[in-house]
């Protein structure tokens, strides 16, 4: 049974990512993964110590610093552990009913990727353990996920709810055809009014394309009220979002080769930096 992967650092957002989870968890009935990773800057190696010591310095210097190293990464393996048993607790108070916990050394990126075939959806914190939690810039990890992995990423962006509706960032092309059907035919979102948004100019291919994606939703039963909106992209839908209390964003990102101008695109990195509700970015 493939699994919801929630990235646990220990930073401020864990809790809101656990929150994110677990309803994403409820919604499609996949069980709950809590991952932890033991990353580089965490624990230092013998190496790192030995090439840093420099010449004419005692060996008993090098022997207490790799002693200390040693002492650092078993606090930091018990710190791990620790925040995943307390998540693990939190997830299941909120209603989770099958929850698993990970521990991994080493990248983020390789244990996603050593989980991706029993993977269902990523959950992760837009602001990581090294950012302040006012901090205008994309967690360190989204972009490689986004371009690595091959799964649906739901971006936490603060203390998480269950949303009552949703929008559809549609453009009309691949990417965002393939977020459609992605929607469509998953349970993440069923049952939530969804608002599917084009920005720019009303002609009528785009305008077929729009009732096209329209009618591909409905037919899977969701309720989809679809605009055409002059302007710009990023305006145009903060413009939308507020006027009509959107709670979550979907958007698709471009193919393996074009993920990273999709975070390199001004309009998509002011989304997910200034958005103040949650994003799932589908590939």
């Amino acid at each position: 049974m493939t699994n919801i992967i929630a990235c646990i650092d220990g930073s401020g957002l864990s809790e809101y990512v656990t929150t994110a989870s677990v309803w994403a968890a409820k919604q499609m009935g996949c069980p709950l993964t809590l991952l932890h990773s033991l990353e580089k800057q965490t624990v230092r190696t013998d190496e790192d110590l030995s090439g840093s010591i420099g010449f004419g310095s005692r060996e008993h210097l090098l022997d207490e610093l790799v002693a200390l190293d040693a002492q650092r990464a078993k606090l930091a393996l018990e710190h791990g552990k620790l925040i995943l048993e307390n998540a693990r607790a939190y997830a299941q108070k909120a209603g989770a009913k099958l929850v698993e916990e990970i521990q991994r050394h080493g990248d983020l990126i390789d244990a996603l990727i050593d989980l991706e075939d029993e993977t269902r959806l990523i959950v992760i914190g837009r602001l990581g353990i090294n950012h302040t939690m006012d901090a205008h810039t994309v967690g360190s990890h989204i972009e490689r996920v986004a371009r690595t992995l091959h799964k649906p990423i739901l971006i936490s962006v603060g203390q998480f709810k269950a949303p009552k509706n949703f929008m559809i960032a549609y453009d009309g092309r691949e990417a965002a055809d393939n977020a459609i059907a992605r929607i469509a035919q998953s349970p993440l979102l069923i049952g939530l009014p969804c608002h599917l948004v084009m920005a720019g100019e009303d002609t009528p291919a785009r305008r077929a394309k729009l009732e096209e994606a329209q009618a591909m939703l409905e037919e899977e039963g969701f309720e989809v009220a679809a605009s055409i909106l002059p302007g710009k992209i990023y305006p145009v839908l903060t413009q939308y979002r507020e006027d009509h209390n959107i709670e979550l964003m979907a958007m698709g990102a471009y193919a393996h080769s074009k993920v990273r101008q999709f975070f390199v695109g001004s309009n998509t990195t002011k989304m997910i930096i200034e958005s103040d509700i949650p994003l799932l970015i589908l590939r």
